[in-house]
């Protein structure tokens, strides 16, 4: 399920990836090429991310349960036994 950027979003990403290129490899891309590395990385990395994300709310929900069933233990009222 290929997440669609925005037009925005796709402008910085272009930018952000032409400026390390230019920088750190003096290499100049054109905005088609850019494009098209970005969606080729978002395609092969995109799941891992996502996939992680998915690991990590997973933790945090656990987390929070965990945390919630012992506050409902604190709110259970003390049952007096009759001898």
């Amino acid at each position: 399920m290929p997440t669609k950027l925005t037009r925005e979003q796709m402008e910085y990403l272009v930018h952000q990836v032409q400026r390390y290129f230019k920088e750190e490899r003096s290499e100049t891309l054109g905005n088609l090429e850019t494009e098209e590395l970005i969606a080729f990385f978002s395609k092969e990395l995109g799941p891992f991310y996502y996939n992680q994300g998915v690991q990590d709310s997973r933790k945090l929900l656990m987390e929070r349960m965990s945390s919630l069933e012992d506050e409902l233990y604190v709110l259970e009222k003390p049952i007096q036994k009759n001898k």
